[in-house]
C-alpha cells in the first residue's frame, strides 16, 4: 500500500510540474518526439496520436499480417502470435472458424471481441450446426472480409480502449481500417494484380499412428463364424482392432470377400495389416487466389475497387470452397467543407463437403477411435466407385463398407464406407454477405465538424444436409429420430443497421492546453431469423433432396425471429497539456430492448492518462528517446440475448381431436427472468512504453486487473420446478494479466536490416462466485464423460471428471482388485494457457527479404476423446507392445496404508483380453484424468522468402513494382505433448474451441507462391 501511495504521489507531482512548466512556455516538438508520433485508429474510427493514448493497443499493418504467410481466407487466424494478449484458437476444419479472446474470458459463457471496420461494427459470430456429439463448423463471419481491403488492424485490449462502445465493448475491440485509393502522380489509374497458389501436406504428427500387430475384433479370437471350407470370417462387424494377431500364413474371409466387384470376391486373403491406411483417404488441399485492385487518387477524391477470387479444395474428398468478393471505397469532397465516404463489399461463397466434427458420424473421428487396421482404404475407394454407378438394395445403394453386419447382411454395423459418406452424405452451404456504410462530414469551422453515418451488415445463409439411402441410420432432422435417409435444411438471415450522428471538436484553450473530443448518438438495430426444416421417416425417391420427398408428414419448421435495438449517447473529452500530459474521459449511456424497463438504461465511463516522461528528462546523452507511462480505469458491460424476460412458445404440430385440429406447443424449459440486469466489467490498467537508441529498441508493457459481475447465465434447476434451467444474473469472474511487447532493430542500413518483434502475455482468471448454492456451472459436455465447467474458486475452464485417488502424490491401488482407486467430480485440468507468445524475425538484404514467426502456447489442458476410445479399441502402437493386451500387471502405486503395491490385477474382476478393460488405458477402467494432456505447443507458424524486382529492371516498362514470394504456414510443430493430434485444433468455434480433441482433421503444412504486380 505504501508503494502504491508513493507511486500515485509521484504521478501527481510530475503532472503538477508539467503544468507549471507549460504555463511558462510552450516548447516546439522535438525530433525525438516526432519520431514516435504515429497515428492509430481507435474507437468510432477516431484517429489519435499513439503517444497520447492512456491505454494499451497494438497495431498490425497489413504487410505484417498477410505478406509472410499463406492466405487462410480468415483474417482472424492470421492474427495468431502477432498481438500480446490476443489468443487465437483456430480449427483445422475446412473453411472453419477461428476464435478470438482478448485478455482472458470475461463472461462465463465465453467471449467474442467486437469487430469494427472504419468505425462501423460488423458481425463476427460463429455459425455452427449441431453439438459436441456431431456437427458442422461454418466458420466465423470475419472470414467474409477481403484481406486485400485492409490497411491495418488495431487491437483495443482493455476496457478504457473499448468503453466508447458501451455494452458491446466488454470483450475488447478489433479495429480494421480499409485502404483508400492511391493513384500515380499524373492522376492515372493504379492497378495491382496479385495471384497465389498454395497447397498442403499432412503433418503426420497430428494424425493417428496405427499399430501393425493386431486386426479386427473386440477380443483375440475370430468369433464371426467360418465359411464352408472351414476358414474363419474376420470380425468385420466390429469397429476395433483388439482382435487376433496378424499371421501372413493365415487365410480369412474379410469384408471385401463378399463384394462381387472386388478382386477378392469369394476369396480368403492373408491376415495382415492393410497396405493403405487412412492417410491414403486424405487428398492434397489446394487454393488459388487471384485479385485485382484499381485505384485512383487526387486532391479531394480517391477511389479503390477490388475483386478477389478464391477457389479451394479441402483435405477430405468432395470438399471445395468458391468465394468471390467485390468491394469499393470512395472518398469525395463535395465542396471544401463537405466530405463523403462510401464503402461497400459483397461476398458470395459456396461450400461443399464441410468437415463433420465431434463424435457421431465423423469419418475422421472413426479413423482416430473406431477402426480396423486390416482395412485397406484403396479397396474401400474401389468398392464405392465400382458400386455407386449401379446402386441397388443388394449393394446398399453403393454403400459397400468394411463394417458389414454379417456375411449375409451387407448393411453397416456402425460405419458407412468413408467414400460413400463423403460423396453421398455431404453438406452444402451458400452464403451472401454484404457490408456497406456511407457517411457525410461537414466542417462547421476549424474547430468542429459533424458526421452522419449509416452502416448495414447483412448475411444470408442456406445450409443443407443429405443422408443417402443405404446409410447407417442416425439421429437426423427436426425430430432427431433415427433414419437411414433424409434431407435437412437450415436458413439464416442476420443483419445489423447502425445510425450515427456525432460531432468532433478541437480547441486550443491556451498555448499549453488543447481540448478535443467527440459527442454523438447511435441507434443500432439487429435482426436475426432462422428456419429449420427436414424430411421425416426417410426419402421416397433416392437422390432427390427436397422437403416434398419426405416419406412421413413433414413437421412444422422450427422458426426463430428476433429484432433488438439499442439507443446510445456518448461523449469524450481529451486534454493535451503541453504535448506531455494527456487526460481522456469517455461516457456512454445505452438503452437496450432486451432488458426490462427500469434495468435497461445503463451508463459506462472511463478515464485514462499518459505522461511523456522523456520530455521531462531530456538529455542529449540519453540513449532513451521516448518514455511514456499510462494508466486508466473503465467500466463496460453487456446486455442480454433476446427472449429471456418472458416466455415464448414453439409449435410442435397438432392433435386431431375429431372435431378439428388443436395446435400443440413445446413445453417451456427455461425459467425466464423479468428482472435481468446488464452484466458489468470494471478494469484498471497501468502500462509503459519506452524507446531506446532512436527506436532501435521499443518496449511496451501493461498490467491489468478486471472484474466482471452480474453474469448472464442459465444454470440447471430442479426439474420439480417445472423447468430445467433459469435465466439469472449471477457470478463474478476476475482477470489479471501482464502483456509485453518488444521490438528490436539490431541492424538497419540501406542494404541490410534485421527486425525482431516479440509478444508475450499471461492471464489468470478466477471464478469468484456463481449463483447461490451453485459451485459448478457446466459449459460443455465432452465425449467420454468429462466436461468443461466454471467452478467457484478456480480459473474459468476447469475440466471436470473422474480422477485417481492419491496418497502423498502417488496413485492408490485397491489391494482387493489390484486396480487403481478412482473418484468422480474432480478438477482434472484447465483449458486456459499459462502464457502465450510470438517471436518474429525479419531480414532484408537489398531486394531479398526473409521472415518467420514462432508461435507459442504454454499450458492449457486438452481432454482427448480420441485417446479415450482409440487406446481402448487397440489402434495406437502403445497397445501392441508385448504383454499389453494379455498380461496381468502389478500397477505402480501405493496401497491405502502407504505401502508400495504388490497385488496383481484380479482377472476375475476384468478380462484384459477384451477391449476397454486394459488396466492402464481402458476407458472402462481408467479415470478421465488418464486422457487429459498438456496442450502446450511451439510452432513455426509462418515463413516467407520474397524477392522484389529492382527498379532499374522496370524502367521503361508499364510495371511499377513486382515481387514474388514463397510463403508457408504451420510448417513445423516444434514441440507438443498431445499425441496424434494438433493441440490447437478444436471442434468448432465459441465454447467448443476449448480443451477438447475429438475427431479433428489433421493439420497441414501449407506452402504457396505469390506474385504481385503494380502498374
Amino acid at each position: 500500500m505504501k508503494k502504491l501511495t508513493s507511486g500515485v504521489l509521484l504521478v501527481v507531482l510530475s503532472s503538477s510540474f508539467v503544468v507549471a512548466q507549460a504555463q511558462q512556455t510552450r516548447p516546439s516538438d522535438t525530433l525525438k518526439t516526432q519520431e514516435i508520433e504515429g497515428v492509430v485508429v481507435t474507437a468510432l474510427g477516431i484517429k489519435r496520436e499513439k503517444k497520447s493514448l492512456g491505454y494499451s493497443s497494438q497495431e498490425v499493418k497489413a504487410d505484417k499480417l498477410f505478406d509472410g504467410t499463406t492466405n487462410t481466407g480468415n483474417i482472424a487466424s492470421q492474427l495468431s502470435g502477432k498481438v500480446a494478449g490476443l489468443n487465437v484458437n483456430t480449427t483445422s476444419n475446412f473453411g472453419g472458424s477461428a476464435n478470438l479472446v482478448i485478455r482472458g474470458v470475461k463472461s462465463i459463457n465465453g467471449t467474442n471481441p467486437l469487430i469494427v471496420i472504419d468505425g462501423s461494427p460488423v458481425d463476427n459470430s460463429v455459425t455452427s450446426f449441431g453439438t459436441q456429439n456431431g456437427g458442422f463448423d461454418l466458420g466465423n463471419a470475419l472470414s467474409d472480409i477481403n484481406q486485400e481491403d485492409i490497411e491495418s488492424v488495431n487491437v483495443l485490449k482493455g476496457a478504457a480502449a473499448s468503453a466508447l462502445y458501451g455494452e458491446r465493448g466488454l470483450n475488447g475491440v478489433i479495429v480494421i481500417t480499409t485502404k483508400n485509393g492511391k493513384g500515380k502522380d499524373d492522376k492515372s489509374w493504379g492497378v495491382t494484380l496479385s495471384s497465389s497458389v498454395q497447397g498442403g501436406i499432412i503433418d503426420k504428427s497430428t494424425f493417428a499412428k496405427y499399430q501393425t500387430r493386431y486386426g479386427a475384433g473386440y477380443d483375440p479370437s475370430f468369433y464371426y463364424g467360418s465359411a464352408g471350407d472351414g476358414l474363419d470370417y474376420a470380425n468385420f462387424g466390429e469397429d476395433a482392432s483388439w482382435g487376433p494377431e496378424y499371421n501372413p500364413n493365415l487365410l480369412v474371409y474379410q469384408w471385401d470377400s463378399f463384394d462381387p466387384t472386388s478382386p477378392n470376391y469369394n476369396k480368403a486373403t492373408p491376415w495382415v495389416v492393410a497396405k493403405n491406411g487412412p492417410l491414403k483417404f486424405f487428398e492434397t488441399p489446394m487454393s488459388f487466389v487471384n485479385s485485382i485492385s484499381l485505384s485512383k487518387g487526387s486532391k479531394g477524391f480517391n477511389f479503390n475497387l477490388t475483386y478477389d477470387n478464391n477457389i479451394s479444395n479441402g483435405l477430405l474428398p468432395n470438399s471445395d470452397l468458391r468465394k468471390n468478393t467485390l468491394s469499393t471505397k470512395i472518398n469525395y469532397d463535395l465542396n471544401p467543407r463537405l466530405h463523403a465516404t462510401v464503402y461497400s463489399t459483397l461476398t458470395l461463397q459456396g461450400t461443399t463437403g464441410r468437415t463433420e466434427t465431434g463424435y457421431n458420424d465423423n469419418v475422421v473421428g472413426g479413423f482416430r477411435q473406431w477402426w480396423q487396421t486390416n482395412v485397406d482404404v484403396e479397396a474401400l475407394k474401389n468398392a464405392y466407385f465400382n458400386n455407386v454407378g449401379s446402386p441397388t438394395l443388394a449393394n446398399n445403394y453403393g454403400n459397400v463398407t468394411w463394417n458389414r453386419s454379417a456375411d449375409d447382411d451387407a448393411t453397416p454395423a456402425f460405419w458407412n464406407n468413408p467414400y460413400f459418406q463423403r460423396y453421398q452424405n455431404y453438406s452444402t452451404d451458400d452464403r451472401t454477405r454484404t457490408f456497406s456504410y456511407a457517411q457525410l462530414t461537414y466542417d462547421v469551422d476549424s474547430h468542429i465538424n459533424v458526421t452522419g453515418k449509416l452502416s448495414y451488415d447483412n448475411t444470408n445463409l442456406v445450409f443443407e444436409r443429405r443422408l443417402a439411402p443405404g446409410s447407417y441410420p442416425q439421429n437426423f432432422g427436426v425430430s432427431g429420430k433415427s433414419v437411414g435417409s433424409g434431407y435437412h435444411r437450415y436458413d439464416l438471415k442476420r443483419s445489423e443497421t447502425n445510425y450515427d450522428v456525432f460531432a468532433n471538436y478541437k480547441y486550443d484553450l491556451a498555448s499549453w492546453l488543447n481540448l478535443s473530443g467527440i459527442a454523438g448518438g447511435n441507434v443500432r438495430r439487429n435482426h436475426l431469423s432462422t428456419l429449420e426444416a427436414s424430411t421425416e421417416g426417410g426419402l421416397i425417391k433416392r437422390g432427390y433432396y427436397s422437403l416434398d420427398n419426405s416419406k412421413a408428414p413433414v413437421l412444422n419448421p422450427v422458426e426463430y425471429e428476433a429484432t433488438t435495438q439499442t439507443n446510445s449517447l456518448y461523449a469524450t473529452a481529451s486534454f493535451d497539456f503541453n504535448k506531455m500530459f494527456y487526460v481522456d474521459g469517455t461516457i456512454r449511456r445505452d438503452v437496450s430492448s432486451t432488458l426490462p424497463e427500469g434495468n435497461n438504461k445503463f451508463t459506462y465511463a472511463s478515464v485514462s492518462g499518459s505522461l511523456i516522461l522523456s520530455e521531462l528528462l531530456k538529455s542529449e546523452k540519453s540513449i532513451m528517446n521516448f518514455w511514456k507511462v499510462r494508466g486508466n480505469y473503465a467500466e463496460v458491460g453487456g446486455t442480454a440475448d433476446p427472449y429471456q424476460l418472458n416466455y415464448t412458445y414453439y409449435t410442435a404440430g397438432y392433435f386431431n381431436t375429431g372435431n378439428g385440429n388443436v395446435n400443440i406447443y413445446r413445453p417451456q424449459t427455461i425459467l425466464n427472468n423479468p428482472n435481468l440486469k446488464p452484466q458489468r466489467s470494471k478494469e484498471f490498467e497501468f502500462g509503459t512504453e519506452v524507446h531506446f537508441l532512436r527506436d532501435r529498441i521499443i518496449f511496451d508493457g501493461a498490467y491489468y486487473d478486471s472484474k466482471t459481475v452480474n453474469q448472464l447465465i442459465r444454470p440447471d434447476i430442479s426439474a420439480g420446478s417445472g423447468s430445467l434451467g433459469a435465466a439469472i444474473n449471477a457470478g463474478q469472474i476476475n482477470n489479471k494479466g501482464l502483456e509485453l511487447h518488444l521490438g528490436i532493430s539490431p541492424i538497419k542500413n540501406s542494404n541490410f536490416s534485421w527486425e525482431i518483434d516479440a509478444n508475450w502475455a499471461r492471464n489468470r482468471s478466477k471464478v469468484v462466485e456463481l449463483a447461490d448454492g451453485l459451485q459448478v456451472y457446466q459449459l460443455v459436455g465432452l465425449v467420454g464423460g468429462a466436461s468443461i465447467v466454471a467452478s467457484v474458486g478456480n480459473q474459468w475452464g476447469d475440466i471436470y471428471g473422474s480422477d485417481y485417488v492419491y496418497l502423498n502424490g502417488e496413485k492408490v491401488v485397491d489391494p482387493a482388485t489390484g486396480l487403481y482407486q478412482t473418484e468422480s467430480s474432480k478438477v482434472i485440468g484447465n483449458v486456459q494457457a499459462k502464457w502465450t507468445g510470438g517471436l518474429r524475425n525479419s531480414f532484408r538484404y537489398k531486394d531479398f527479404s526473409v521472415s518467420f514467426l514462432i508461435d507459442v502456447r504454454h499450458g492449457g489442458d486438452v481432454f482427448s476423446s480420441d485417446m479415450y476410445y482409440g487406446l481402448a479399441s487397440g489402434l495406437f502402437p502403445e497397445t501392441a507392445v508385448d504383454g499389453y493386451r494379455n498380461s496381468v500387471p502389478v500397477l505402480a502405486g501405493v496401497n491405502p496404508n502407504g505401502q508400495q503395491n504388490s497385488t496383481p490385477v484380479d482377472t476375475s474382476a476384468i478380462d484384459p483380453n477384451e477391449y476397454g478393460n486394459n488396466p492402464y488405458d481402458g476407458y472402462a477402467i481408467a479415470p478421465d484424468k488418464r486422457f487429459v494432456y498438456d496442450g502446450s505447443y511451439v510452432k513455426l507458424r509462418e515463413a516467407s522468402i520474397t524477392y522484389s524486382l529492382p527498379k532499374s529492371l522496370l524502367v521503361n516498362t508499364f510495371i511499377n513494382d513486382a515481387k514474388i514470394s514463397i510463403v508457408g504456414r504451420n510448417l513445423w510443430i516444434i514441440h507438443k505433448n498431445l499425441p496424434y493430434a494438433d493441440p490447437e485444433s478444436s471442434q468448432m468455434g465459441g465454447l467448443y474451441s476449448y480443451g477438447s480433441s475429438v475427431g479433428s482433421v489433421p493439420t497441414t503444412r501449407e506452402l504457396g507462391v505469390n506474385f504481385t504486380f503494380k502498374f
